[in-house]
Parts: structure tokens; C-alpha cells; sequence
């Protein structure tokens, strides 16, 4: 059996994978992720994920109304499973803030070197596949958001004091980061420090940063 993918072990999407288990639209989101992350969005047709996912080209209809539908929610999907990776790091993490930050950015870098499929869709695709997926990117972004904001929250021992834009920025600019690295030939695991390290510079309060520097 080939490896899933993020979207393949989203809870309302693995019970559905087994071989006896039918889950048409499990396996279409599977297959979608797994031919977007291998021929990028542009390149990858209904035709490829029917075939990956041993499905009818009417059943695909039946379940998506186009490429599009299928492939967003997959990555909502696998958004999902990353952002509950990312939690489940900083939750067993028994440090302070800068401990629990470092914590997800190893799980976020981890999670997405373990799954090239997935990355390529979540750091690159996504921008390309047309307005929908630029509100689906948003979306993530800002979850990403809320978790630098509980992260600095902590750094400030009350509120961060930071609006929520500016934490959708720090989000927004980490990944850019990660996408120029990318880009450069950097591997995700070797960004850890530098990620942090903006972080810490950008999102944290300027007693707090004096102190972890």
C-alpha cells in the first residue's frame, strides 16, 4: 500500500481508506492530493485522480462538482491534520514559551518532510488553483495565526500585544520563508532555527525577545 498522505489520515478520511471499506470520496481526496503533490495542480486532471482512486469519471462528479472542489477539500483536510500535529507537539512540550515554539515549528517542518505530496499542495499548489483556494489559504493561515498568538500570549504573561493582522503576517511571512528556502534548495528540517529565531524577532514582545536573545 502506497503511503498516505496528511488528508489520508484525517479522521473522517482513514476509516474509509481499507480495502473493504468502499469510501469513494476518501479515496478521490487521497488520490487528488497524491496527483497534485507529484504534477502540480495545473498538470493534474479528473482523468489522473479517478485513475489513482480506482473510481468511475461519473462517480467523481457525483461526489465534486469539479477538480477544484475535490482538491480543496483535501486540503482542508490535511490543514486539519497538521494543525492538530502541530497542537499535540506543543501540548507535550513540558518548557516555557520559547520551548513550545520551537516545538512547532519542528512538528510543522516535520510533518511536511515526511509528506512531499502534501507539502508541495499546501506550501506552493494551493496559490495557483484559482480564488477559492486563495480564501482556503487564508483560512489555514489564520489558524496558524491564532497559534503564534497563544504562544506569545504566553511570552507576555497576558494578552500578546499584537493585533490579529499582525500575527496573520507572521504567519503569512514564515511561509513565504519556507517557500523561498524551498526554492534555494534548503531542506524543511534545516529551517527550524531560522524560523524560530523570526519568530521570536517578529511576534514576541520586546522585553521577552531581549530575554530569549
Amino acid at each position: 500500500m502506497a503511503v498516505r498522505s496528511l488528508v489520508g489520515e484525517h479522521p473522517e478520511v482513514e476509516p474509509l481508506l481499507g480495502p473493504r471499506a468502499g469510501g469513494q470520496s476518501a479515496r478521490l481526496l487521497e488520490a487528488m492530493t497524491r496527483v497534485v503533490g507529484e504534477q502540480g495542480y495545473a498538470a493534474a486532471t479528473v482523468a489522473d485522480a479517478v485513475k489513482a482512486a480506482r473510481v468511475s469519471r461519473g462517480t467523481f462528479y457525483a461526489l465534486f462538482a469539479s477538480k477544484e472542489a475535490c482538491f480543496l477539500e483535501a486540503y482542508r483536510h490535511g490543514v486539519d491534520v497538521l494543525v492538530e500535529r502541530i497542537e499535540a507537539a506543543v501540548q507535550a512540550e513540558p518548557g516555557d514559551w520559547r520551548d513550545k515554539l520551537r516545538a512547532a515549528m519542528r512538528a510543522y517542518l516535520a510533518e511536511l518532510d515526511a509528506e512531499p505530496r502534501f507539502a508541495r499542495a499546501h506550501l506552493f499548489e494551493i496559490h495557483v488553483a484559482g480564488p477559492a483556494a486563495g480564501a482556503a489559504r487564508d483560512a489555514a493561515l489564520w489558524r496558524f495565526a491564532e497559534r503564534y498568538r497563544a504562544t506569545f500570549s504566553a511570552a507576555a504573561g497576558g494578552p500578546a500585544p499584537k493585533s490579529d493582522d499582525a500575527f496573520f503576517a507572521l504567519a503569512a511571512g514564515i511561509d513565504q520563508l519556507v517557500c523561498a528556502r524551498l526554492r534555494e534548495g534548503a531542506s524543511l528540517p534545516s529551517l527550524e532555527d531560522s524560523l524560530v529565531n523570526c519568530a521570536v524577532q517578529l511576534g514576541v514582545p520586546t522585553a521577552a525577545s531581549a530575554d530569549a536573545g
